[in-house]
């Protein structure tokens, strides 16, 4: 029997609720209703007192540990961040700090943001996607970007962004199922050992 592949969206937004989690959670939502996974939400403004003031990863208490620990394993990241002055929350680049440089390798990474306006809606390209060209993961072909006029209720509301969103998983699709591929062949090969 093949395992569920693991999906940890990672959303940078420092409230609760959070647009960005809600665009991640969607997000996770449609690859789930593709292919069989786990789903695993990692929001960081919970984490942020606990991330503050560390400079190494061995100052983190257990609870951001976990978290870190389940992205490194995650079989597919989904990545969702307010947009702050141009960029990713610096939060959000904290939390990446300390993931392990080869952690993400060859790993599908779907970037998403979330802003106030559509003029920073060239931030996924800017920003994101150099972020986890370093990490060499594959971001996924179509990113995700969100305007405050998307949401109702903190709900997906826009029709073209559902389009959009939708689009972009069913784009994301074949490297999916390469991963799929990938972990059920690293499984047979555990077992055969």
């Amino acid at each position: 029997m093949t395992r569920p592949l693991r999906i940890v969206a990672v959303s940078g937004g420092l409230q609760r609720p959070s647009k960005a989690a809600a665009l991640a959670e969607h997000l996770m939502d449609l690859i789930a209703d593709e292919v069989l996974c786990e789903q695993r939400l990692v929001e960081l403004g919970q984490l942020a007192p606990q991330l503050a003031g560390a400079v190494w990863r061995s100052q983190l208490p257990e609870p951001v540990e976990r978290e870190l620990a389940a992205v490194e394993q995650a079989d597919i990241v989904v990545v969702a961040t307010p947009v702050y002055r141009g960029a990713y929350t610096g939060l959000f680049k904290h939390f990446f700090d300390f993931i392990h440089q080869d952690a993400l390798i060859d790993k599908p990474v779907l970037l998403a943001a979330t802003g106030g306006s559509e003029r920073h809606a060239l931030m996924i390209d800017h920003q994101l996607r150099p972020l986890f060209s370093f990490f060499q993961a594959r971001t996924l072909p179509l990113g995700v970007y969100a305007t405050d006029k998307d949401f109702l209720d903190y709900r997906l509301q826009d029709a073209a962004l559902i389009e959009r969103a939708s689009l972009a998983v069913q784009r994301a699709l074949p490297l999916i199922a390469l991963t799929r591929h990938a972990s059920s062949a690293t499984a047979q090969e555990l077992a055969a050992a």
